[in-house]
């Protein structure tokens, strides 16, 4: 079957869903299920080597048609797009049911598969009107799959700031290709490298696509967005709709002539991503704005690849941008996996708890333990840890980098901040999720609601089955997955299109394979060990308590103090202390919160300033004439001075 006749079954079964959603939950599903399908098998075809797909079609009565391009490149986002979107929909079966959410849930079914419509637009249009349209309907969407539940003012004003910021976006993406339709003279899209005039316009396309993508400072939207949705739409946002920035910025730096500053910039601009995202992280007692923080790290990561793709071809040295872009790439798949699974995770723990504070969870392992296991192999993976796939692609990255800094070019001046950055990263991540799964599933429960936890039913639990298993099997054999990535490569810049298997990779597979078997091993070892043995239950050393309540546990603060002292220039937390008073002192306590400080001391800040100055100067509009006359005299007056100040001169 063609890719046209597989892309046009998807659009139809998700038009279709879009209908049915709000009164056929079952058919519904079908149809998803139908549509990502066939999806899935279009965007197999050029990544298996296939040639690119192209159709261009216009209606007898004259209207345009979108056109379509499908090629390794955007099969790379539409496989993503496919998988996290079925697992999302199965998950939300259980998740987001009509029993619990009889007004929310039939509409909410709606606006996934016009979501999923319209990154499946995105990713396939090469027409630049007909792709503002798409994603525009892709921003649509997603504010009202965010708001849901919209009784709550925090989730009112999250579904806001993330419309604000995308059509802030979708702005500088108008001028782009407004302006790129002006000096080619048409809306098609298509490679342009030759045309060297258009460089320049690559700013305002990674402007535009970097606040989609969450690229620091411009994620202000993100952490609200990602904490308040429901946790499926979390999984979402965070594994494929934060790639469509950076599926904007791979094809258009792709196909646009790139400016010899702009791969210094994105590395620069994805190392501090890295870093600082990871920094916020770190410090969050909320497990899903901690998960959207480390989104903000990840896409640093592919961000760091990018820009070696792109420093590299302005250089002339194509090997090692070669490595990174190729690790890049496969990030995304990595990303969209492992985090996918990590909000479905947390989603299954607030459906049991009803919170998503961790300093009020605890030793959920004994009553979820298998919420507790697929989080464990998440963290893992998002850590860059292997056995699993985290650490093949940034291994890629790596890789890379390191080749920068042995050639001893210019490269080597920002490929060694950025590997210094990205190691920092890579320990602060492993800091910040051990953490989270210690908080969350380890210890004694703190509350009740911890403690009376169920684990999830098999609607939640097979979706979270599938991602894990995905993350397993690219950490284990990332050769089987290489050609793929190599094609998209060979698409973005032609002149690499027979990429090399690196040397390394084989190597890091099998070394991941007996990683794995040992791990199992003693797994197993252990397991009959404690059988054969028994289990023996008694208190833990106690510091001289004789009943150890929850209360004494490390804290999530205290568990990531040092770590966030690092940063506390930048996290700027607020803290409310009572200390002790008296030989018998009634309580204290020690309450410290993270505010967001690129929105809440910076930008806010910044818009009550406007605010006030749009105020005054609309007060100068009152509607009395002499005032207006006042006005243009004083103007003249203004405009005489200056061109007498002239002649004297």
């Amino acid at each position: 079957m063609s890719p046209g006749v597989l892309l046009l079954l998807a659009i139809l079964c998700l038009l279709a869903g879009v209908v049915t959603g709000p009164f056929w939950s079952r058919g519904w599903l079908a149809l998803n299920l139908a549509g990502t399908a066939a999806a899935f098998a279009a965007a197999l075809l050029p990544l298996l080597g296939a040639p690119a797909w192209e159709w261009h079609g216009s209606l007898a009565v004259g209207g345009q048609l979108p056109h379509l391009r499908l090629d390794a490149v955007s099969g790379i986002f539409l496989c993503l797009l496919s998988v996290v979107g079925a697992a999302g929909a199965v998950y939300s079966r259980e998740y987001w049911s009509d029993r619990h959410y009889p007004v929310s849930a039939p509409r909410g079914r709606a606006w996934w598969s016009g979501l999923l419509l319209s990154l499946l637009l995105v990713v396939t249009i090469s027409n630049g009107l007909h792709f503002l349209i798409a994603w525009e309907l892709f921003a649509v969407c997603g504010y009202f799959l965010i708001t849901l539940e919209r009784k709550r003012v925090a989730v009112r004003q999250a579904g806001w700031l993330y419309l604000a910021a995308s059509h802030a976006g979708t702005l500088a993406l108008f001028a782009f290709f407004a302006l790129l339709a002006n000096m080619t003279g048409s809306w098609e899209l298509g490679p342009m490298r030759d045309q060297a005039a258009l460089s320049p316009l690559i700013w305002l396309a990674l402007f535009g696509f970097g606040v989609k993508a969450g690229l620091f400072p411009l994620h202000i939207w993100l952490p609200s967005a990602h904490a308040n949705a429901p946790s499926h739409v979390s999984a979402m946002l965070s594994g494929v709709a934060l790639k469509m920035g950076i599926y904007g910025i791979v094809r258009f730096s792709g196909w646009l002539p790139v400016p010899p500053a702009a791969g210094w910039v994105v590395i620069g601009l994805g190392a501090v991503s890295a870093l600082l995202g990871i920094a916020f992280a770190l410090a969050q007692n909320d497990c899903k704005r901690l998960l959207a923080y480390c989104s903000v790290e990840n896409i640093g990561i592919i961000l760091i690849g990018v820009g070696g793709g792109m420093l590299a071809v302005t250089t002339g040295d194509a090997h090692w941008g070669r490595l990174a872009l190729a690790g890049a790439l496969l990030h995304v798949w990595n990303h969209g996996a492992f985090k996918a699974l990590l909000f479905l995770g947390a989603g299954s723990v607030l459906h049991a708890t009803g919170t998503r504070q961790m300093s009020r969870l605890g030793g959920l392992w004994r009553t979820m333990p298998w919420t507790a296991g697929l989080f464990a192999l998440g963290c893992l993976a998002v850590a860059g840890l292997p056995p699993l796939n985290g650490f093949v692609s940034e291994w890629l990255v790596y890789l890379g980098l390191f080749e920068a800094v042995t050639g001893k070019g210019r490269e080597a001046w920002v490929a060694m901040p950025a590997i210094m950055m990205l190691a920092l990263a890579g320990a602060m991540a492993l800091a910040s999720f051990a953490k989270a799964g210690a908080m969350i599933f380890l210890g004694a429960p703190r509350t009740q609601a911890a403690a009376r936890a169920h684990e999830c039913g098999p609607w939640m639990r097979q979706p979270m089955l599938v991602l894990a298993a995905i993350c397993v099997l690219i950490g284990l054999m990332p050769l089987l997955f290489w050609p793929a990535i190599a094609r998209a490569v060979g698409v973005w810049q032609p002149g690499w299109a027979e990429s090399a298997v690196p040397a390394s990779l084989g190597a890091i597979g099998l070394a991941n394979v007996v990683l794995a078997l040992l791990a199992v091993a003693l797994a197993a070892g252990l397991w009959r060990k404690v059988s054969s043995n028994g289990v023996q239950r008694g208190l833990t050393w106690d510091c001289g308590y004789a009943t150890p309540t929850a209360r004494m546990q490390y804290s999530g603060g205290s568990f990531a103090g040092i770590g966030a002292g690092w940063f506390v220039w930048l996290l700027q937390p607020v803290r409310q202390l009572r200390r002790p008073r008296g030989v018998l002192p009634g309580g204290s306590f020690r309450l410290e919160t993270m505010p967001d400080t690129m929105l809440e001391r910076v930008l806010l800040p910044a818009s009550d300033v406007i605010l006030h100055i749009s105020t005054a100067v609309r007060r100068l509009q009152h509607g009395r004439l002499q005032a207006y006359i006042l006005y243009v005299v004083a103007g003249l007056a203004a405009v005489a001075g200056l061109v007498a100040m002239g002649g004297l001169r």
